[in-house]
């Protein structure tokens, strides 16, 4: 938790910076809030798997900056659920694992202006490192050439491996609307794609996957409030 408030208040200290070192003649303004939401998510695997989304949980803190000629910046730091859920195609089998994840975007923000409500893109870079990981099964993942009926011809290290690489990072991007209510309180919904370009597994020659990379969608409402 130290961590975390040292990190929220490092991104608060940078923004307010930011503001301070505006120019003149545009008028800034700096807002801090949460927000959550749900994710919907799996992986990009090679070789491929059979799979599907998995649902998780996703909420932060953001700090925005913004100017008056439709550009800002934000900074956030979030708590991400990942994973993916194992496609047995009617089988009675299940698999699903879950990734959390402490995530650090800092994004572009592009709007267009209206006095109470306003569109908006966001687009930048996401890092993050991987706290925890779980799964579960109806099955014993480590003695799958055992089970009867196990379907064939489908890749399953996949299950066995646990992940090894607790650094991520890639891209998000994200589309929304937002309300203004008496010029302090910002109202926001968003969908946002994260395409991840880390891989979870080791990707040596001798390693099953050469790629191991999340891809997630999250919806997510969020609440600012106006600082100037």
């Amino acid at each position: 938790m130290n961590m975390i408030r040292n990190i929220a208040l490092a991104l608060l200290l940078s923004v307010v910076g930011l503001t301070a070192s505006a120019q003149a003649h545009y008028t800034s303004k700096v807002a801090i809030g949460g927000k959550a939401g749900v994710t919907l998510s799996k992986m990009s695997f090679a070789p491929s798997t059979k799979q599907s989304f998995v649902v998780g949980e996703t909420m932060g803190i953001t700090v925005r900056y913004w100017e008056e000629r439709h550009f800002g910046l934000i900074a956030e730091l979030n708590l991400e659920q990942r994973g993916w859920k194992e496609n047995f195609e009617g089988a009675p089998f299940s698999f699903e694992r879950k990734l959390n994840y402490i995530q650090l975007p800092l994004l572009t923000h592009i709007f267009f202006r209206g006095r109470t409500v306003k569109g908006f893109f966001n687009l930048g870079p996401e890092v993050g490192y991987m706290i925890s990981t779980s799964y579960s099964s109806n099955f014993d993942v480590h003695n799958i050439a055992n089970i009867p009926d196990f379907p064939p011809n489908r890749e399953t290290d996949q299950m066995v491996l646990e992940p090894t690489n607790k650094f991520d990072y890639g891209i998000s991007g994200g589309a929304g609307i937002e309300f203004t209510i008496k010029r302090k309180h910002l109202i926001n919904l968003e969908a946002r794609y994260y395409f991840g370009i880390g891989n979870i597994f080791p990707d040596e020659r001798r390693d099953t996957f050469s790629a191991s990379r999340g891809m997630s969608i999250l919806v997510t409402l969020g609440y600012s409030y106006r600082l100037k």
